[in-house]
Parts: structure tokens; sequence; C-alpha cells
């Protein structure tokens, strides 16, 4: 059995620090990193309840598996469509308005 003090407490840090790189920071792809740490930090709880817990249901483990398939197909997904809004945009603020722009423009670069 290990001591479950240490990953809760890391888990509860990268989850802090994952929350903070949502709310606080205006870059997608900073967002999208904060996103990762908070999938895990709730990775590591999971394993951590497993690895903890008297019954030894492989419940636990299973979620987990989910929770890593989840977040790489979340990583995926995401970074296509940053890719996209850097290509029609020429960034990826995510505080930035929308301008308009004609019609006839490719990229919105003259």
């Amino acid at each position: 059995m290990i001591r479950p003090a240490l990953p809760y407490l890391l888990a509860a840090v990268l989850a802090g620090l994952g929350v903070y790189g949502i709310l606080a920071r205006r870059h997608a792809v900073l967002v999208l990193i904060g996103v990762e740490l908070v999938l895990g930090a709730a990775g590591l709880l999971l394993v951590t309840v497993a690895q903890t817990g008297a019954g030894g249901d492989p419940g636990a483990a299973v979620l987990t598996l989910f929770v890593i398939t989840i977040a790489a197909a979340e990583v995926v997904l995401a970074l296509a469509i940053f890719l996209a809004l850097f290509r029609a945009r020429g960034h990826v603020d995510l505080h930035a308005e929308l301008d308009d722009r004609a019609e006839g423009e490719v990229g919105g670069r003259a």
C-alpha cells in the first residue's frame, strides 16, 4: 500500500495549475495545456484511488484508460481547430475580437 497524501497533493497542485491556465490565459494552446493538466490530475487521482482502495475494484484503472484516451482525442481535435483558427485569423488569441473581412480575401491577408 502506498501513502495517499503525496499523490493527492500532487493531483491538487496539477488541478490548481490547470484551472489557473484555463482561466487566466489568452492563448488557445496554453488553455489546452491547462485542460491537459486537469485531465492528468484526474488520471492521477483515479490511479491513486485504485491503488489505495481496499476493495481491489479494477473500475478506477479502466476509467483511467478512458481518461487517457479521451485526452489524446481531445488534443488532436483541439490542435486541428487551432490550426484552422490560426490560418483564418493569423493568431489564436481567444480574447481578440473577430474582425470583418472582405469576401475576396483568403486567410485574411492581402
